[in-house]
């Protein structure tokens, strides 16, 4: 197509040529007519040879076609070359030209050229170097491709994912991942230097080459592997190089294969990374733990080769032993302390000193020191010895019952409070508690940090001491007496108080007397009509006046009664015993119960006994003296169910009632008994 192209052109230009010296219809005759001046002037030359040869000269060269030349000049256009053509071509100079300017060709050198362009006219054939060696390289990297056969190339760049490989002048990607059988962490090693690969995918129209020395080294690796694998077992001893550090280990490679060296498989001692013992490149000569051969799975040993000092550690550090050790590490929880190469023991924070605020370790101790310790405890099955510092002092846990017996009042700051109480630190190495139940008299805490905070000092009373556990009791209450104590020694049953109606029951109503102190007023104390239920007579916060019936010192109970209030002829019961020990503060129900409705019997001078129509009668007119028998039979009818527990509880002085009272008392009691004493104090109690 290339030769038919140019004759076309040419016959083109010469038509055009012709037409402009004569008309169109002449132009055959203006063609012939030259032939004979050129015979004239050339003699004997055959020019239908020379064309026929100039034709066979045009077909044989092409566009694009690779041919092969010899330089004959260089001028300003560029590098002249022959290749057989009737005129020179130019290849650009700077295909020639060197890295440091000079050309790399000389006149007379063979080259290889791609014919570029051919022009019709006078313009000179244009060549290319660079697209020759292009496709020599082309054709070599196919043929390698379709052989298997390996190639060589420069690392030129290193990118993402991979490096950049000059092959002759085409350009090949290898992946990071197919430089080696092995992990590569690095690839600036491979910068700037030779490389040998193979080619695992080719395309010559993407002007895409892959490359992969992966597949190269994983023979020779493979064939090392089934050497060394035939030759280990279980047991064996075998050197090996350091190939890789890890956080957990190092990986060995004993001939084609690599085994792992575990951290815990290093050293007899503490390590805390692999790099303190071992770096990349080593030397080391391992014991083979584990053989996996189905995985290829290799697990190595260093201390394995050195005798195990666990096995008469037992012998050298007897629990007791007092002995000097050298720091190795120091975490938040303790120190351990190496005793002897590959020998360490812990001492826990608690052991560092009596105190409970001791500082962090990491505070007070460095990686090196010397120190003390004294042996607590050894365990060769988990390799473990418990050391102790604290030993080399004195325990203030030993004089404390000297320093603060029961009852000493001290002076402390709270170290820490909890949901039940608050620590407060006597002196260095001592706290107290202080339960949330001995903060105050005064109210119900919910929690400490209410009322108090951290770091306030504050005072209390040593209530106990246990020193073989090491506590020691506190409380903060018992600095003031408690509103009980107050109370009764100030008051006797008879006397009026007046308070405030904190919370209803079924059975009556508790009323705040002070601040932590209630007494109990029961519903048939409340009115001398018949009630209810308590709300119908008293409000909730009310103040009512309520009078003492009862002050209970053992129970540490107050009985009170409403309807009392204003009466001096009701029952009082006084009590001669009082104690500080403060409890509810609340009445016993069945107490309560035969205050109300207990015997009336007393020693009376005697009396002839009347129908009950005639002693009516004459109540209604003048109150009288009843006798024994009728006031034990008004209080059988009044309150039935409390006579039995009534004569067993307490010995009451009742004044005598009046006869409208007396007689009134019959018709209540018949609508409805009241409950019994003992079940009231059991829903007493339960409230």
């Amino acid at each position: 197509m290339t030769n038919e192209a140019t004759q076309e052109t040419e016959e083109t230009t010469a038509a055009a040529s012709s037409a402009q010296e004569q008309p169109a219809a002449e132009q055959p005759t203006a063609q012939a007519t030259p032939a004979p001046a050129e015979d004239t002037h050339s003699g004997d030359v055959d020019f239908g040879a020379i064309l026929e040869q100039f034709e066979q000269e045009q077909a044989t060269f092409h566009v694009g076609q690779l041919v092969d030349g010899k330089v004959v000049g260089v001028s300003d256009r560029g590098v002249l070359v022959d290749f057989g053509y009737k005129s020179e071509g130019i290849v650009p100079a700077e295909e020639f030209t060197a890295e440091d300017g000079t050309l790399s060709v000389n006149e007379g050198d063979e080259v290889q050229v791609v014919l570029k362009a051919m022009h019709g006219g006078d313009g000179p054939p244009v060549l290319s170097r660079n697209d020759a060696l292009s496709r020599r390289s082309w054709d070599a990297l196919e043929k390698a491709f379709l052989d298997g056969t390996p190639v060589t190339g420069n690392v030129v760049a290193k990118t993402k994912g991979g490096l950049r490989v000059d092959l002759d002048g085409v350009e090949a990607f290898l992946p990071g991942s197919q430089v080696d059988s092995r992990p590569v962490y690095s690839l600036d090693s491979y910068l700037n230097n030779p490389i040998e690969a193979k080619i695992i995918k080719f395309s010559r129209r993407r002007n895409n080459v892959v490359l992969s020395r992966k597949v190269m080294t994983d023979e020779v690796v493979n064939a090392q592997k089934a050497e060394t694998l035939s030759h280990i077992d279980v047991g064996y001893i075998v050197d090996g190089t350091i190939k890789n550090l890890t956080e957990y280990g190092a990986f060995v490679d004993i001939g084609g294969i690599d085994g792992l060296l575990h951290v815990t498989d290093m050293s007899w001692g503490r390590l805390h990374h692999p790099s303190e013992m071992f770096k990349t490149g080593d030397q080391v000569q391992v014991k083979i733990l584990k053989l996996d051969r189905e995985k290829d799975k290799i697990s190595l040993g260093y201390k394995q080769l050195q005798p195990d000092p666990w096995s008469t550690v037992i012998e050298v550090y007897p629990v007791g032993a007092k002995l000097k050790g050298k720091v190795s590490s120091v975490t938040d929880y303790g120190v351990f302390v190496e005793l002897e190469s590959g020998v360490e023991g812990l001492v826990h924070v608690s052991e560092i000193s009596w105190s409970r605020r001791a500082q962090s370790p990491k505070r007070m101790f460095n990686k090196g020191d010397e120190v003390d310790v004294q042996v607590l405890g050894v365990d060769t099955e988990e390799k473990r010895i418990s050391l102790g510092m604290k030993q080399f002092q004195d325990n203030p846990w030993d004089f404390v019952d000297l320093r603060y017996p029961v009852g000493t009042r001290i002076t402390g700051r709270i170290r820490n409070i909890t949901d039940f109480g608050a620590f407060v630190e006597l002196e260095e190495g001592i706290d107290g508690l202080v339960h949330v139940s001995d903060i105050t008299w005064a109210k119900k805490i919910k929690h400490p940090k209410d009322v108090l905070k951290k770091d306030q000092e504050v005072e209390a009373i040593v209530t106990n001491i246990d020193k073989r556990n090491q506590r020691l009791s506190l409380s903060m209450k018992d600095l003031t007496p408690s509103a009980w104590e107050t109370f009764v020694s100030s008051h006797r049953p008879g006397q009026v108080v007046r308070g405030k109606v904190s919370r209803f029951t079924n059975f009556g109503v508790f009323v705040e007397l002070g601040e932590g102190l209630e007494g109990l007023c029961h519903i048939s104390e409340l009115s001398d009509e018949r009630v209810e239920s308590p709300e119908s007579v008293a409000k909730l916060g009310e103040d009512m006046d309520f009078k003492i019936l009862r002050i209970d010192a053992a129970e540490q109970k107050i009985g009170l009664s409403a309807r009392a209030v204003g009466k001096d002829d009701e029952p009082v019961v006084d009590t001669r015993s009082y104690s500080s020990e403060a409890k509810g503060g609340m009445a016993s129900l069945a107490e309560l119960a035969n205050i109300s409705f207990g015997t009336k019997a007393e020693e009376a001078p005697a009396a002839e006994a009347k129908p009950k129509k005639e002693k009516k009668a004459k109540a209604e007119a003048a109150p009288k003296e009843e006798t024994p028998e009728a006031a034990a039979e008004a209080t059988e009818e009044t309150a039935p169910a409390v006579s039995e527990t009534s004569s067993e509880t307490v010995e009451a002085e009742a004044a005598a009632p009046s006869g409208e009272a007396a007689a009134e008392a019959p018709e209540s009691a018949g609508d409805q008994p009241e409950p019994s004493a003992e079940s009231s104090e059991t829903e007493s109690q339960s409230a």
